[in-house]
C-alpha cells in the first residue's frame, strides 16, 4: 500500500497510489466501498502505528486500477505534497554507504569499529514538495549537489529499542533528496578554527528547499525488508547514482536502535538513511538552473524536482 498527500481545491487530501501511478482518493474510496473513516488529513493515521490503520485495511483489496473505474486520476493532474509536512525531527545520515565515503575522500570502516554520523536539517524551510523547485542559493551557487536517500518515517513512540524490534516502530518509507552545497564557506577571510570545515559542510545542507521529499509513502507492512531496494538518481535523464539499500553500513533497524538509545523518536520523525556513491562532487559535476532531478527508489516511486 502506497499513500500520498496532494492539494485539492486548496486543501490537503490523502490518496492511494496505484500500480499505474494514478491516485485513488481515500475519501471517495471509503464512500464507494462502504468503509466508514473519520476525516483526517494526517497520512500517519492510516499507516502502521496510526489510529486509523486498521480501519483502512478493508480498502486494500480494491487497489487495482480496474476495480475503481472513474475514481482515479493521474498523479500529474495534482500538486503532490510532502508526506509529513511538520516532522518533529528531520534526521539524516552521513557516510552510511562505504563507496560514498571513499568517493568523498574518506576511509570506510566496518560497522563494528564505528558508529552512525547523524545530523539534522531544519524541516520547515528545507522540506520541498514533489515537483517544486530546488533553488540555487545566491550566497553560494557553484557547488550544489544531489544525494538520493531512503527515508524512514517513525510510526510509534520509540525509546531504547533493540535492532531486532526496531522495524516494528516504522510507519513507512519515502524518498529524500539531500541537496548539498559542497562549497559553502562563510567569511572567507576568517581565522581558521579546527571545526570550521565541519560547520561549513553542515551549513551547506541547510539552504532553503534543500530537502525534497515524496512522492508517496510505502507502508511498512508492505516492506518487511527495507534492505534490498534499488535507488537511482538521474539529472536531465542521465543516471548519476545507481545503488541499493543492501549496501548500507548501518541498516535501518540498526539506525533506529542507535538513535533511540539516546533520543526518543516520536510519530512523524524522519530518518534519512544516507546516500550511495555517485555524487556530483566526485565527478566535478554540479546542479544548475534548468536541470531536472529524478530520484527513484524501488517500490516507492520517483521524486521529481526542477532546479532554478
Amino acid at each position: 500500500m502506497r499513500l500520498c498527500r496532494y492539494a485539492h481545491q486548496g486543501q490537503a487530501e490523502i490518496g492511494f497510489v496505484l500500480e499505474d501511478e494514478s491516485i485513488l482518493p481515500l475519501k471517495e474510496a471509503a464512500e464507494q466501498f462502504a468503509c466508514p473513516l473519520p476525516p483526517s488529513t494526517n497520512l500517519l493515521d492510516f499507516l502502521p502505528g496510526g489510529g486509523l490503520y486498521g480501519a483502512v485495511q478493508p480498502l486494500k483489496e480494491f487497489l487495482d486500477p480496474s476495480a475503481v473505474p472513474g475514481l482515479t486520476f493521474p498523479a500529474t493532474d495534482v500538486q503532490l505534497l510532502v508526506p509529513v509536512p511538520d516532522p518533529g525531527k528531520l534526521l539524516l545520515l552521513a557516510g552510511n554507504y562505504a563507496k560514498h565515503v571513499e568517493e568523498s575522500g574518506g576511509r570506510a570502516e566496518e560497522r563494528e569499529r564505528t558508529f552512525p554520523y547523524v545530523f539534522m536539517k531544519p524541516p520547515a524551510t528545507t522540506l520541498t514538495h514533489p515537483g517544486d523547485p530546488v533553488r540555487i542559493p545566491e550566497v553560494s551557487p557553484n557547488q550544489i549537489d544531489w544525494e538520493i536517500e531512503l527515508a524512514v518515517i517513525i510510526g510509534q513512540r520509540c525509546s531504547r529499542v533493540s535492532e531486532a524490534d526496531a522495524l516494528n516502530y516504522v510507519a513507512g518509507y519515502t524518498v529524500i533528496n539531500d541537496i548539498t552545497d559542497r562549497g559553502f564557506t562563510k567569511q572567507p577571510g576568517r581565522v581558521e578554527r579546527p571545526r570550521d570545515g565541519f560547520f561549513d559542510w553542515l551549513h551547506g545542507k541547510w539552504h532553503d528547499t534543500f530537502c525534497p521529499m515524496g512522492p508517496c509513502v510505502l507502508s511498512a507492512d508492505d516492506c518487511p525488508d527495507p534492505q534490498n531496494l534499488r535507488m537511482v538518481l538521474a539529472v536531465n535523464g542521465h543516471v548519476e547514482q545507481d545503488g541499493n539499500t543492501a549496501d548500507m553500513v548501518f541498516p535501518v533497524a540498526a539506525l533506529i536502535e542507535f538513535i533511540s538509545s539516546f533520543v526518543t523518536l516520536l510519530p512523524g520523525d524522519i530518518i534519512s538513511t544516507g546516500t550511495p556513491h555517485g555524487i556530483g562532487k566526485a565527478k566535478g559535476k554540479f546542479l544548475k538552473s534548468g536541470d531536472l532531478l529524478e530520484a527513484y527508489v524501488e517500490r516507492i516511486g520517483t521524486l521529481r524536482n526542477p532546479v532554478v
